[in-house]
């Protein structure tokens, strides 16, 4: 009864296209503040009231694309997500003035997709296979 509840509850403040919306993509309804955005479009919420969020899971993520991993999140929110970090990247003052701009922008993991890095073989091989000698037809060295 109590999720049930907290379903209504969340259906009514983010809207009806919005809690559907997450019950396809995070099986669940959330409402919370909203804390920032990523330079990929990724939308980060918090929701601090007790009563209805499980402990551990009141920080999450709206990802930006269809086809998600997470892979797809900066290790700054990574960082905040996964309670290593207290304040979010958008106000956390050590995080804004520590990181240098040096520092190549983040790429997520492209293994498994056309992106995926992939070596030119250079060596040459140990064991070479055997091809046969065949002499044509015809031509007898008799």
């Amino acid at each position: 009864m109590v999720s049930l509840l907290r379903t209504i509850r969340s259906m009514r403040r983010v809207g009806l296209r919005e809690w559907f919306r997450q019950m396809q993509y995070i099986g669940d309804a959330k409402s919370g503040r909203f804390v920032g955005m990523d330079e990929f479009g990724n939308r980060y919420f918090e929701n601090m009231n007790a009563e209805e969020e499980i402990p551990g899971r009141h920080r999450w993520v709206d990802y930006a694309q269809h086809e998600y991993n997470g892979t797809q999140v900066p290790p700054t929110w990574h960082s905040w997500l996964s309670h290593i970090r207290l304040d979010p990247p958008t106000e956390d003052p050590i995080v804004q003035n520590v990181t240098p701009h040096w520092k190549a922008p983040h790429v997520e993991n492209l293994t498994g997709t056309r992106g995926a890095f992939k070596t030119y073989n250079t060596t040459v091989p140990k064991i070479n296979a055997w091809e046969p000698k065949v002499t044509p037809r015809g031509t007898s060295s008799l």
